[in-house]
């Protein structure tokens, strides 16, 4: 079986030693290089030509990793980059996004969050996209009001499951209970559970509310 190969930029060395254990102990993955600033993530990146690429921010610089992402894209556009943040800010995921960036894992992650990740992107099971992430950059300085924003919708849909996800986009669609139960060959209560737990991450009473959201951002447009 074909491992995925992946190269951890990042310059604190216990992080970058905590990536690479956990990813050591998984069959299906295997570290191939490492880097700890600009120029050396992207020599790294094009001379082993990885499947995946971990990408920390702030390396050398602020924005080291933006910059890094960019150069790679530019010259790599089959590799896959995951940003690794501590803090979820808006205005640096958006700007990696906008680079090349398809997810981004909080260094605080789980293992589970982290690997799952790394397998959703090698499979290319992402919810958000770099296009997406675009849309939202256009739209941050007219957007003020986050409860009703692009930035704020596609904040929580990029912290959906990829079952939470299909099923919203049912309902977007116009899909009932019974409908989406029937296509997933799910019981209807396991259904509504799932809506359930769209909603508070939505913090919604009903899932009208939120299809008529998504519907006046056009959130699905680009998928």
């Amino acid at each position: 079986m074909n491992k995925i190969k992946i190269v951890i930029c990042e310059d604190m060395e216990e992080i970058q030693n905590y990536f690479k254990m956990i990813i050591a102990r998984e069959h299906d993955m295997e570290v191939i290089g490492t880097a700890s600033s600009f120029e050396t993530a992207c020599n790294t990146v094009l001379d082993t030509k990885p499947d995946i690429v971990l990408m920390d921010v702030q390396m050398d610089t602020d924005m080291a990793g933006v910059d890094a992402i960019k150069y790679i894209k530019d010259r790599m556009k089959e590799v896959k980059i995951i940003v690794l943040t501590i803090h979820e800010e808006d205005e640096i995921l958006f700007k990696a996004y906008s680079a090349g960036a398809v997810d981004f894992i909080t260094k605080t992650n789980s293992i589970v969050d982290i690997l799952n990740s790394i397998r959703n992107v090698y499979n290319n099971n992402i919810s958000l996209r770099p296009e997406i992430a675009q849309k939202i950059i256009g739209e941050f300085s007219r957007l003020r009001n986050e409860h009703s924003s692009m930035v704020y919708t596609l904040n929580i849909i990029s912290k959906l499951t990829s079952s939470e996800l299909e099923i919203l986009k049912a309902f977007y669609n116009g899909k009932s209970n019974r409908q989406v139960a029937k296509e997933r060959c799910v019981e209807e209560v396991t259904v509504r559970s799932q809506i359930n737990r769209i909603l508070k991450k939505f913090s919604k009473s009903n899932i009208k509310e939120v299809v008529t959201l998504l519907k006046e951002l056009r959130i699905f447009d680009l998928y």
